[in-house]
Protein backbone atom coordinates (compact mmCIF):
# COMPACT_ATOMS: atom_id res chain seq x y z
CA UNK A 1 0.00 0.00 0.00
CA UNK A 2 1.51 3.33 -1.18
CA UNK A 3 2.99 5.56 1.63
CA UNK A 4 0.49 8.51 0.39
CA UNK A 5 -2.54 8.57 -1.23
CA UNK A 6 -2.93 10.76 -4.25
CA UNK A 7 -6.03 12.76 -5.47
CA UNK A 8 -7.41 11.60 -9.05
CA UNK A 9 -9.00 13.98 -11.01
CA UNK A 10 -12.43 11.84 -12.51
CA UNK A 11 -12.11 11.61 -16.06
CA UNK A 12 -13.67 14.26 -18.08
CA UNK A 13 -13.92 17.01 -15.75
CA UNK A 14 -12.40 20.00 -16.63
CA UNK A 15 -10.23 22.26 -14.41
CA UNK A 16 -11.88 25.13 -13.59
CA UNK A 17 -10.08 28.57 -14.47
CA UNK A 18 -10.78 31.66 -12.26
CA UNK A 19 -11.11 34.63 -14.64
CA UNK A 20 -12.06 37.37 -11.76
CA UNK A 21 -8.90 39.99 -11.63
CA UNK A 22 -6.43 40.18 -9.76
CA UNK A 23 -7.19 41.99 -6.30
CA UNK A 24 -6.48 45.61 -6.73
CA UNK A 25 -6.99 45.95 -10.77
CA UNK A 26 -10.01 47.50 -12.29
CA UNK A 27 -10.85 46.55 -16.18
CA UNK A 28 -10.07 49.07 -17.93
CA UNK A 29 -13.06 50.77 -20.18
CA UNK A 30 -13.07 51.36 -24.12
CA UNK A 31 -12.70 54.96 -24.11
CA UNK A 32 -9.83 54.59 -21.95
CA UNK A 33 -8.23 52.45 -23.61
CA UNK A 34 -9.01 54.50 -26.64
CA UNK A 35 -7.26 57.75 -25.03
CA UNK A 36 -4.14 55.36 -24.35
CA UNK A 37 -3.95 54.32 -27.84
CA UNK A 38 -1.73 56.24 -30.19
CA UNK A 39 -3.77 55.47 -33.05
CA UNK A 40 -6.92 55.79 -31.48
CA UNK A 41 -6.63 59.02 -30.45
CA UNK A 42 -5.25 60.22 -33.61
CA UNK A 43 -8.98 58.94 -35.19
CA UNK A 44 -10.69 60.42 -32.53
CA UNK A 45 -9.01 63.79 -32.67
CA UNK A 46 -9.65 63.47 -36.83
CA UNK A 47 -13.37 62.45 -36.73
CA UNK A 48 -14.70 65.89 -36.49
CA UNK A 49 -12.65 67.28 -39.34
CA UNK A 50 -13.60 63.69 -41.38
CA UNK A 51 -17.21 64.60 -40.62
CA UNK A 52 -17.39 67.98 -41.97
CA UNK A 53 -15.51 67.06 -44.79
CA UNK A 54 -18.32 63.84 -45.35
CA UNK A 55 -20.99 66.67 -44.96
CA UNK A 56 -19.44 69.28 -46.72
CA UNK A 57 -17.74 67.79 -49.30
CA UNK A 58 -18.33 64.16 -49.96
CA UNK A 59 -21.92 64.76 -50.13
CA UNK A 60 -22.10 67.97 -52.63
CA UNK A 61 -19.38 66.19 -54.85
CA UNK A 62 -22.13 63.26 -55.37
CA UNK A 63 -25.04 65.13 -55.33
CA UNK A 64 -23.37 66.79 -59.04
CA UNK A 65 -22.31 63.59 -59.94
CA UNK A 66 -26.28 62.47 -59.51
CA UNK A 67 -27.61 65.58 -61.22
CA UNK A 68 -24.89 65.45 -64.01
CA UNK A 69 -27.13 62.12 -65.15
CA UNK A 70 -30.33 64.15 -64.54
CA UNK A 71 -32.36 66.27 -66.55
CA UNK A 72 -33.04 68.61 -63.55
CA UNK A 73 -33.84 72.08 -63.20
CA UNK A 74 -34.35 75.17 -61.05
CA UNK A 75 -37.56 74.05 -59.23
CA UNK A 76 -38.17 70.62 -60.63
CA UNK A 77 -36.05 67.43 -59.28
CA UNK A 78 -35.66 65.61 -62.87
CA UNK A 79 -35.55 62.09 -63.88
CA UNK A 80 -32.16 59.78 -64.91
CA UNK A 81 -31.47 60.75 -68.40
CA UNK A 82 -27.88 58.77 -68.37
CA UNK A 83 -25.40 60.03 -70.49
CA UNK A 84 -27.57 62.77 -72.43
CA UNK A 85 -26.05 65.25 -70.78
CA UNK A 86 -22.64 64.44 -72.19
CA UNK A 87 -23.83 63.79 -75.19
CA UNK A 88 -25.11 66.96 -75.54
CA UNK A 89 -22.04 68.65 -74.63
CA UNK A 90 -19.72 66.33 -76.83
CA UNK A 91 -21.08 68.34 -79.57
CA UNK A 92 -21.65 71.92 -77.88
CA UNK A 93 -19.63 74.04 -79.83
CA UNK A 94 -19.26 76.53 -77.20
CA UNK A 95 -18.25 73.93 -74.33
CA UNK A 96 -15.35 72.88 -76.46
CA UNK A 97 -14.52 76.76 -76.59
CA UNK A 98 -14.82 76.83 -72.82
CA UNK A 99 -12.53 73.73 -72.76
CA UNK A 100 -10.26 75.52 -74.94
CA UNK A 101 -10.23 78.31 -73.22
CA UNK A 102 -9.71 77.00 -69.94
CA UNK A 103 -6.65 74.92 -71.07
CA UNK A 104 -5.18 78.02 -72.63
CA UNK A 105 -5.58 80.07 -69.96
CA UNK A 106 -4.22 78.00 -67.00
CA UNK A 107 -1.41 76.50 -69.21
CA UNK A 108 -0.54 80.39 -69.90
CA UNK A 109 -0.99 81.83 -66.34
CA UNK A 110 0.35 78.79 -64.71
CA UNK A 111 3.84 78.98 -66.51
CA UNK A 112 4.17 82.78 -66.14
CA UNK A 113 3.17 82.72 -62.55
CA UNK A 114 5.80 80.25 -61.99
CA UNK A 115 8.66 81.66 -63.68
CA UNK A 116 8.14 85.19 -62.69
CA UNK A 117 7.06 83.73 -59.00
CA UNK A 118 10.85 81.92 -59.04
CA UNK A 119 12.68 84.99 -60.30
CA UNK A 120 11.13 86.69 -57.05
CA UNK A 121 12.07 84.55 -54.99
CA UNK A 122 15.50 83.98 -55.98
CA UNK A 123 15.86 87.98 -55.50
CA UNK A 124 14.23 87.98 -52.25
CA UNK A 125 16.37 85.32 -51.17
CA UNK A 126 19.10 87.64 -51.31
CA UNK A 127 20.65 89.73 -48.83
CA UNK A 128 18.80 92.66 -49.61
CA UNK A 129 17.87 95.78 -47.50
CA UNK A 130 13.96 96.02 -46.12
CA UNK A 131 13.94 92.29 -46.98
CA UNK A 132 11.35 92.06 -44.45
CA UNK A 133 9.42 94.77 -45.61
CA UNK A 134 9.51 93.84 -49.35
CA UNK A 135 8.27 90.13 -48.74
CA UNK A 136 5.39 91.60 -46.97
CA UNK A 137 4.44 94.21 -49.60
CA UNK A 138 4.50 91.61 -52.33
CA UNK A 139 1.91 89.45 -50.42
CA UNK A 140 -0.96 92.37 -50.86
CA UNK A 141 -2.27 90.98 -54.57
CA UNK A 142 -3.19 87.74 -52.94
CA UNK A 143 -4.50 89.20 -49.43
CA UNK A 144 -6.59 91.67 -51.65
CA UNK A 145 -10.37 89.84 -52.01
CA UNK A 146 -10.25 88.50 -55.79
CA UNK A 147 -13.60 90.84 -56.61
CA UNK A 148 -11.77 94.29 -55.16
CA UNK A 149 -8.97 93.28 -57.48
CA UNK A 150 -11.25 91.97 -60.57
CA UNK A 151 -13.11 95.66 -60.20
CA UNK A 152 -9.65 97.53 -59.70
CA UNK A 153 -8.94 95.49 -63.32
CA UNK A 154 -12.22 96.39 -64.61
CA UNK A 155 -11.29 100.17 -64.30
CA UNK A 156 -7.75 99.60 -65.84
CA UNK A 157 -9.46 98.18 -68.93
CA UNK A 158 -11.88 100.41 -69.35
CA UNK A 159 -12.23 101.10 -73.11
CA UNK A 160 -12.61 104.85 -72.65
CA UNK A 161 -10.78 105.84 -69.50
CA UNK A 162 -7.73 102.89 -69.37
CA UNK A 163 -5.18 103.98 -67.34
CA UNK A 164 -2.81 101.80 -70.29
CA UNK A 165 -4.26 103.40 -72.92
CA UNK A 166 -3.73 106.96 -71.63
CA UNK A 167 0.12 106.22 -70.62
CA UNK A 168 0.63 104.67 -74.57
CA UNK A 169 -1.06 107.14 -75.92
CA UNK A 170 0.71 110.26 -74.36
CA UNK A 171 4.00 108.11 -75.49
CA UNK A 172 2.54 108.38 -79.16
CA UNK A 173 2.73 104.18 -78.80
CA UNK A 174 -0.77 104.31 -80.16
CA UNK A 175 -3.72 106.57 -81.41
CA UNK A 176 -6.55 105.57 -79.88
CA UNK A 177 -7.56 103.57 -76.32
CA UNK A 178 -7.50 99.65 -76.95
CA UNK A 179 -10.22 97.70 -76.39
CA UNK A 180 -8.95 95.48 -73.93
CA UNK A 181 -12.58 93.54 -72.82
CA UNK A 182 -14.11 93.74 -76.54
CA UNK A 183 -11.86 92.05 -78.52
CA UNK A 184 -11.53 88.37 -77.89
CA UNK A 185 -8.05 88.05 -77.97
CA UNK A 186 -7.21 91.07 -76.34
CA UNK A 187 -10.12 89.92 -73.04
CA UNK A 188 -7.95 86.59 -72.98
CA UNK A 189 -4.88 88.17 -72.53
CA UNK A 190 -6.09 90.42 -69.94
CA UNK A 191 -7.92 88.22 -67.68
CA UNK A 192 -4.79 86.46 -68.20
CA UNK A 193 -2.94 88.98 -66.56
CA UNK A 194 -5.50 89.98 -64.02
CA UNK A 195 -4.93 86.12 -62.67
CA UNK A 196 -0.84 86.11 -63.04
CA UNK A 197 -0.78 89.34 -60.75
CA UNK A 198 -3.02 87.67 -58.07
CA UNK A 199 -0.87 84.43 -58.17
CA UNK A 200 2.85 85.63 -58.29
CA UNK A 201 2.95 86.42 -54.53
CA UNK A 202 1.66 82.48 -53.70
CA UNK A 203 4.03 80.95 -55.68
CA UNK A 204 7.22 83.17 -54.61
CA UNK A 205 6.46 83.30 -50.58
CA UNK A 206 6.26 79.20 -51.31
CA UNK A 207 9.31 78.73 -53.42
CA UNK A 208 11.18 81.31 -51.26
CA UNK A 209 10.53 79.12 -48.55
CA UNK A 210 11.64 76.09 -50.40
CA UNK A 211 14.97 78.18 -50.87
CA UNK A 212 15.80 78.94 -47.23
CA UNK A 213 16.05 74.82 -46.80
CA UNK A 214 18.36 74.52 -49.37
CA UNK A 215 21.83 74.65 -47.22
CA UNK A 216 24.04 77.61 -48.08
CA UNK A 217 26.89 74.72 -47.86
CA UNK A 218 26.07 73.29 -50.93
CA UNK A 219 26.65 76.58 -53.11
CA UNK A 220 29.84 77.68 -51.30
CA UNK A 221 30.92 74.19 -52.01
CA UNK A 222 30.00 74.51 -55.94
CA UNK A 223 31.58 77.58 -56.01
CA UNK A 224 34.89 76.79 -54.88
CA UNK A 225 34.70 73.88 -57.50
CA UNK A 226 34.55 76.73 -60.31
CA UNK A 227 30.92 76.35 -60.98
CA UNK A 228 28.80 79.40 -62.24
CA UNK A 229 25.82 80.68 -60.85
CA UNK A 230 23.53 79.24 -63.39
CA UNK A 231 25.05 76.00 -62.92
CA UNK A 232 24.49 76.04 -59.41
CA UNK A 233 20.88 76.63 -59.87
CA UNK A 234 20.70 73.78 -62.20
CA UNK A 235 22.78 71.43 -60.78
CA UNK A 236 21.94 71.96 -57.03
CA UNK A 237 18.96 74.66 -56.51
CA UNK A 238 16.38 73.26 -58.92
CA UNK A 239 16.65 69.29 -58.06
CA UNK A 240 16.31 70.11 -53.96
CA UNK A 241 13.45 72.39 -55.13
CA UNK A 242 11.41 70.54 -57.21
CA UNK A 243 9.07 68.85 -54.44
CA UNK A 244 8.20 72.35 -53.26
CA UNK A 245 7.69 73.52 -57.21
CA UNK A 246 5.65 70.15 -57.94
CA UNK A 247 3.11 71.02 -54.68
CA UNK A 248 3.30 75.24 -55.30
CA UNK A 249 2.36 74.06 -58.97
CA UNK A 250 -0.34 71.73 -58.11
CA UNK A 251 -1.87 74.21 -55.89
CA UNK A 252 -1.67 77.07 -59.09
CA UNK A 253 -3.18 74.81 -61.65
CA UNK A 254 -5.72 73.48 -59.24
CA UNK A 255 -6.89 77.34 -58.41
CA UNK A 256 -6.44 78.60 -62.29
CA UNK A 257 -8.59 75.81 -63.57
CA UNK A 258 -11.23 76.13 -61.27
CA UNK A 259 -10.84 80.39 -61.50
CA UNK A 260 -14.78 81.53 -61.65
CA UNK A 261 -14.59 85.49 -59.76
CA UNK A 262 -12.29 87.31 -61.63
CA UNK A 263 -14.11 85.87 -65.04
CA UNK A 264 -17.20 86.50 -63.80
CA UNK A 265 -16.67 90.27 -62.83
CA UNK A 266 -14.25 91.20 -65.52
CA UNK A 267 -15.96 89.75 -68.89
CA UNK A 268 -18.79 87.38 -67.92
CA UNK A 269 -17.44 84.72 -70.47
CA UNK A 270 -17.68 87.85 -73.05
CA UNK A 271 -17.01 89.23 -75.87
CA UNK A 272 -19.24 85.96 -77.66
CA UNK A 273 -17.56 83.20 -75.10
CA UNK A 274 -14.30 84.30 -75.68
CA UNK A 275 -13.21 84.34 -72.11
CA UNK A 276 -15.47 81.74 -70.39
CA UNK A 277 -13.80 79.04 -68.41
CA UNK A 278 -15.94 75.64 -67.60
CA UNK A 279 -16.38 76.86 -64.42
CA UNK A 280 -17.97 80.15 -65.29
CA UNK A 281 -20.15 78.25 -68.40
CA UNK A 282 -21.21 75.33 -65.69
CA UNK A 283 -22.61 78.52 -63.33
CA UNK A 284 -24.05 79.96 -66.77
CA UNK A 285 -25.74 76.52 -67.53
CA UNK A 286 -26.78 75.48 -64.31
CA UNK A 287 -28.07 78.82 -62.08
CA UNK A 288 -29.48 81.63 -64.75
CA UNK A 289 -29.67 79.45 -67.42
CA UNK A 290 -31.61 76.89 -64.87
CA UNK A 291 -30.64 74.13 -66.35
CA UNK A 292 -28.88 72.07 -63.26
CA UNK A 293 -28.50 68.82 -64.67
CA UNK A 294 -26.33 70.21 -67.91
CA UNK A 295 -24.50 72.76 -65.55
CA UNK A 296 -23.24 69.68 -62.86
CA UNK A 297 -22.10 67.71 -66.64
CA UNK A 298 -20.12 70.36 -67.22
CA UNK A 299 -18.28 70.95 -63.73
CA UNK A 300 -17.92 66.94 -63.26
CA UNK A 301 -16.17 66.96 -66.91
CA UNK A 302 -13.28 69.29 -64.50
CA UNK A 303 -12.47 66.44 -62.79
CA UNK A 304 -10.57 64.48 -64.96
CA UNK A 305 -8.07 67.92 -65.38
CA UNK A 306 -7.71 68.16 -61.66
CA UNK A 307 -7.00 64.40 -61.10
CA UNK A 308 -4.55 65.29 -64.00
CA UNK A 309 -3.08 67.77 -61.78
CA UNK A 310 -3.07 66.14 -58.95
CA UNK A 311 -1.19 63.44 -60.44
CA UNK A 312 2.21 65.78 -61.66
CA UNK A 313 2.06 66.68 -57.44
CA UNK A 314 2.08 62.15 -56.70
CA UNK A 315 5.00 62.24 -59.21
CA UNK A 316 6.60 65.06 -58.29
CA UNK A 317 6.88 64.01 -54.17
CA UNK A 318 8.28 60.58 -55.52
CA UNK A 319 11.78 62.54 -56.23
CA UNK A 320 11.94 63.51 -52.70
CA UNK A 321 12.08 59.97 -51.95
CA UNK A 322 15.05 59.48 -53.70
CA UNK A 323 16.87 62.56 -52.61
CA UNK A 324 16.62 61.07 -49.00
CA UNK A 325 17.54 57.91 -50.15
CA UNK A 326 14.43 55.76 -50.31
CA UNK A 327 13.29 53.33 -52.63
CA UNK A 328 13.45 54.38 -56.69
Amino acid sequence: MPSSTRFQRPKGELMSVSTASPPGRRSVGFFERLGQSRNGLGLLFMAPAALFLLLFLTYPLGLGVWLGFTDASIGRAGRFIGLENYEYLWHDRVFWLSVFNTVLYTALASVLKFALGLWLAIILNEHLPFKTFFRAVILLPWVVPTVLSALAFWWIYDSQFSIISWVLMQAGLISAPINFLGDPWNARLSVMAANVWRGIPFVAISLLAGLQTIPASLHEAAALDGATSWQRFRRITLPLLTPIIAVVMTFSVLFTFTDFQLIYVLTKGGPVNATHLMATLSFQRGIPGGALGEGAAIAVAMVPFLLAAILFSFFGLQRRKWQQGGGD
